[in-house]
């Protein structure tokens, strides 16, 4: 851990988010190595498997924060990995819908079961770790809209 002069200070705390942050990560994706998805992936599968018929590119941009340009991207990924198929309501529709394939259900399912986020976070008590969800909403709303 860095030597800082205060464990107080706005540099150590942003240190600390970030290592955290960066720790979870690392463990996700560790997990999801063994089914070929990444992190990013897997909670697109999720998205995509909690929208039901609204996943289409504008509910999905929304969901993960990705802009619609990248997230276009990552979904022809997921297709040709055999993860998702487009959906068009018409033949000659320009808008898209994504469903789960076979593949991708399974994925998604294997994926729920993943447990290095409890196991990382059962270092906290009940207690603290809704205290820790209850700060980190209070950054989140003051500066969602901010930044």
């Amino acid at each position: 851990m860095p030597e800082t002069k205060s464990r107080n200070n706005f540099t150590y705390s942003r240190f600390l988010i970030g290592k955290t942050s960066q720790i979870l990560f690392k463990a996700r994706k560790k997990e999801l190595d063994a089914y070929q998805v990444s992190p990013r992936q897997a909670h697109v599968l999720t998205c995509i498997y909690e929208l039901g018929d609204k996943a289409n590119l504008n509910e999905l941009a929304e969901r993960t924060e990705r802009n619609l340009n990248t997230l276009s991207i990552n979904m022809t990924k997921l297709e040709r990995a055999g993860l998702v198929n487009k959906i068009r309501d018409t033949p000659k529709s320009t808008k898209l819908r994504f469903e789960l394939t076979e593949k991708g259900l399974n994925i998604y399912q294997e994926a729920r079961k993943i447990k290095s986020a409890k196991k990382i976070m059962s270092a906290l008590s009940e207690e603290e770790r809704q205290l820790l969800i209850a700060l980190l909403e209070k950054i989140i709303d003051r500066s969602e809209n901010n930044y």
